[in-house]
């Protein structure tokens, strides 16, 4: 059984040659392409005000990479400033990036899932009232988590540090989806994003999905994998660890 990892092309390379390394047979399929904001003036206003905010808040690995390879050369992270991490993936890139450790608020290693609900139960221990947060994400998102904060007196501001977008799918990407069509009990999708999804349906309009098999990061995602066909969706927690032992007791 084949994993196409269908993350945007970074992540899902890094992602790719992890699954190997563990002895899975895995492939990269990007199915959300990354491009630069519409407005690049607001990240340089955003980098401006940090020492300001008392919380940033990193929806996704993506938001972290793109805000900061839109900073200054040699900015650093404002102490007093803390960053918000929606789980383990973010909270990798964050330190790579130069943010401190201890600097890092992400959810408890045991949450039931990786979300902004779960990063919510670690904020939620501090008062917010009349504090400054900034959220870094695509262009949209969810709004729970700022509704969340405003409701105990934040002041929730956004910046768009990247565009998602359909990727263009040729070569070797069109011979793997094809693959994936003709001999769907042997390869099994894996999912992080109900976008990728969406994608992926615009791709093949009209494809049948029933007899392919996904994997799924989170319920929201692998109910979208269900509204849109695919009948064998398994849900796992995202994390490395747990991705791999979901596959074995699959391929087993």
């Amino acid at each position: 059984m084949r994993v196409i990892v269908t993350r945007p092309a970074a992540q899902a390379a890094s992602w790719v040659q992890a699954l190997s390394e563990r002895g899975i047979q895995a492939v990269a399929l990007p199915l959300i392409g990354i491009a630069p904001p519409q407005d690049p003036s607001a990240v340089a206003q955003a980098w401006r005000e940090l020492p300001r905010r008392r919380l940033v808040v990193f929806v996704s690995p993506n938001a972290a990479e793109q805000f900061f390879a839109q900073g200054t050369p040699g900015s650093t992270w404002p102490s007093g400033t803390i960053a918000g991490s929606i789980g383990p993936g973010t909270t990798q890139t964050l330190q790579r990036l130069g943010v401190p450790i201890a600097a890092i608020v992400e959810p408890a290693a045991d949450a039931p899932q990786f979300d902004s609900e779960a990063l919510w139960q670690r904020l939620r221990q501090q008062p917010w009232s009349d504090a400054s947060v900034l959220i870094v994400r695509g262009d949209g998102g969810r709004d729970w988590l700022a509704d969340t904060l405003r409701a105990h007196g934040a002041q929730v501001d956004f910046v768009a540090a990247y565009r998602r977008m359909a990727p263009r799918l040729d070569g070797e990407a069109l011979r793997t989806l094809a693959d994936a069509l003709a001999r769907p009990r042997q390869h099994l999708w894996f999912f992080s994003s109900s976008e990728a999804i969406d994608h992926l349906i615009q791709a093949r309009p009209g494809a049948v999905w029933a007899d392919s098999q996904a994997l799924a990061t989170h319920p929201r995602i692998a109910k979208r994998a269900r509204d849109c066909g695919f009948q064998a969706v398994h849900e796992t927690r995202p994390g490395l660890d747990a991705v791999v032992a979901c596959i074995q007791s699959l391929a087993s």
